[in-house]
């Protein structure tokens, strides 16, 4: 059954392949871009994949594109896909809180400012579906990721609870949660690591954070986007799946070790 289907963060990665699927499947798509050269570029992509695609321009910071968005678009969807995010990197102990807190308004307090009237709204249907894009970061941790990961973590919490505070209103709550993939999402949160960091002034030593990121933002760990696409377009139309929704699924018991094991840790 077709639905209308409004996606944030849709200028780029996972959110670009996606809604561009949806659309090719026969769903209303909505989906936002965080500023015009991508508004036009996912149109000019749409017209060349021969499907329709409503665009608009929002930047999750800006209280008036959210109203607008809201205003426009809440008594046609169906479905709400929160999927804009960002990140930094670096470490923790050093690392300017200007930057964490930024990591926080667009992944955490923005989002959560977006979706707030949508949830309402639906509660006043009885029906609706918010599927929100976390992360495996959202529960399990990676060195000199801590900016990304402490927001996911926070995320994480909110739509747990978000999900246990409204059962029975008929608004189903959910996640999907990428593992590592190839979309430049973990190039460019290293290339703030550059805007700042200074191992001459800085007391982390360099060598462990250029190996992390060699690793996260290098071509061995890294998988093709194009599985988790379709995971997403294949997921966020169903009546019914996990409240969780991992992928690759083999990140499921690498989480639940990871997690174990920290019990154990001694200081």
């Amino acid at each position: 059954m077709s639905k209308t289907i409004l996606m944030t963060g849709a200028g780029s990665g996972f959110g670009k392949g996606t809604v561009l699927g949806l659309a090719k499947k026969g769903h209303k798509v909505i989906a936002t871009c965080e500023n015009w050269p991508q508004v036009t570029e996912l149109k000019a992509a749409a017209e060349q994949e021969g499907v329709e695609i409503e665009v608009a321009k929002m930047d999750l910071l800006n209280k008036e594109e959210r109203e607008f968005v809201f205003e426009k678009y809440a008594d046609d969807i169906d479905i709400l896909a929160p999927n804009a995010a960002t990140g930094e990197t670096g470490p923790i102990a050093e690392i300017p809180v200007d930057r964490v807190r930024r990591v926080f308004e667009v992944n955490v307090f923005c989002t959560l400012e977006f979706i707030q009237p949508f949830a309402r709204h639906f509660v006043k249907k009885g029906k609706g579906k918010i599927i929100f894009t976390s992360s495996i970061a959202g529960f399990s941790t990676f060195p000199f990721l801590a900016p990304y990961c402490a927001s996911k973590h926070a995320l994480e919490a909110i739509v747990q609870l978000m999900r246990e505070e409204m059962e029975g209103t008929g608004v189903q709550i959910a996640t999907i949660n990428p593992g590592p993939f190839r979309t430049g999402f973990n190039d460019r949160m290293y290339d703030t690591l550059d805007q700042w960091y200074d191992p001459e002034r800085n007391f982390t030593s360099e060598k462990p954070v250029r190996d992390t990121q060699q690793l996260f933002a290098g071509e061995d760990l890294q998988l093709d986007p194009q599985g988790m696409i379709d995971f997403m377009i294949e997921t966020i139309p169903q009546d019914h799946h996990k409240f969780r929704n991992v992928y690759p699924p083999r990140f499921i018991e690498d989480v639940k070790k990871y997690q174990e094991s920290l019990w154990d840790i001694k200081v």
